[in-house]
């Protein structure tokens, strides 16, 4: 594929032009701060509007009568539970989105979501063993959520060490390697749910891997919301080795670019991040897949371009979805990773019929 192809292709998309990605980058901007400003006013508590802004500006700037504002059931409400699951909401939407357009051109594949090498699974025993065998109880109530990041980081470093197996790495071998450990990790799952006959375990195992923002504090938000800032910015600053990675190894070489050490960085920085969100929040599918895919239908695909718009965008999508799944039904909470399934699969099926991007060079 020749030089001229592959500038033809990042601009393809139904958006074009400096100035209208700029415009639209602001409103996006724009919506995200009146979603997460409307998003806390809602919940099954019925507080005021005025009462919830009164605690947050007392809170952040110490307006107000401390002895009303900074204590009591209201309080622990508005502070302690609504914003930080909100402020959770935004990094976990932006991390995923931004992890699923790298993991696409990682892999070179439209349809790679952020757990396609067998990140999900490796999270998944982590949990499994944390919860039905008791590993990890040394981290206390954090025991499921840490030993999760460590089977899923652990998973991702196994997978390069696999790929690289007999020759350099590329995306087929990724897969290749993701797919046969996430069969492994499965199994060893399965193997430690049928010996263990815990069913109390499994309610937690299943709810965990359903996905939920409900454990969100303000001790995790202030350690996670760095490391996505700083991964997303790296990957926006690697926008050029991305746009090459959906040429393939031989195009990008003959472009002056290997592209070997570079996959191996990326998917270490990944695997980082999606450690971390799945600590955070458990498995919350489908931001990943969808998000990119829009982004790229409306602006193309330039790296430089989506990436910040696709971070905005997931974190829109999924500070709405919490919110849906906290009030759509009266007195409960539906596990977001179902309501996110149940909105996501049918708009994936119509962006897949209606999308008429290239994804690499040609039209998928």
């Amino acid at each position: 594929m020749s030089r001229k192809t592959y500038v033809r292709d990042k601009k393809n998309g139904l958006l074009k032009g400096t100035p209208i990605y700029i415009g639209v980058s602001i409103i996006l901007l724009v919506i995200l701060i009146f979603s997460i400003g409307y998003a806390v006013t809602l919940g099954s508590a019925n507080i005021s509007i005025k009462e919830v802004y009164k605690i947050i500006f007392y809170e952040l700037f110490h307006i107000g009568d401390g002895s009303v504002l900074g204590s009591g059931p209201i309080h622990d409400v508005v502070w302690l539970i609504r914003l930080p699951r909100i402020i959770l909401a935004v990094a976990v939407g932006m991390g995923l989105a931004v992890v699923g357009i790298v993991m696409q051109a990682v892999v070179k594949n439209p349809l790679a979501d952020p757990y396609i090498l067998g990140i999900s699974s490796g999270a998944s025993l982590g949990a499994t063993m944390a919860v039905l065998l008791g590993v990890g109880t040394t981290f206390g109530s954090n025991a499921i959520g840490i030993c999760g990041f460590i089977g899923a980081f652990l998973i991702s470093i196994l997978v390069l060490l696999l790929s690289n197996i007999g020759g350099p790495t590329n995306s087929t071998k990724l897969l290749l390697g993701g797919m046969a450990l996430s069969a492994v990790c499965s199994a060893f799952s399965n193997l430690i749910v049928y010996i263990s006959n815990n069913a109390e375990g499994m309610k937690t195992i299943t709810f965990w891997l359903m996905g939920s923002l409900a454990g969100a504090k303000w001790s995790d938000i202030i350690f996670i919301i760095p490391i996505i800032l700083i991964g997303t910015i790296f990957f926006i600053t690697q926008s050029r080795t991305l746009n090459l990675m959906l040429l393939g190894d031989e195009v990008s070489i003959t472009l002056g670019t290997n592209l070997h050490i570079y996959r191996h960085v990326y998917l270490i920085i990944t695997s980082l991040m999606i450690g971390v969100l799945v600590y955070s929040s458990g498995m919350i599918g489908f931001v990943g897949l969808i998000i990119p895919h829009l982004v790229r239908m409306i602006f193309g695909t330039d790296h430089k371009k989506i990436i910040p718009i696709a971070a905005i965008v997931g974190a829109i999508f999924l500070t709405w979805a919490d919110v849906l799944s906290r009030i759509i039904v009266k007195g409960a909470e539906i596990p977001i990773g179902i309501l996110i399934s149940a909105i996501g699969a049918p708009c994936f099926i119509w962006l897949m019929i209606k999308r008429t991007y290239g994804f690499g060079g040609n039209n998928q």
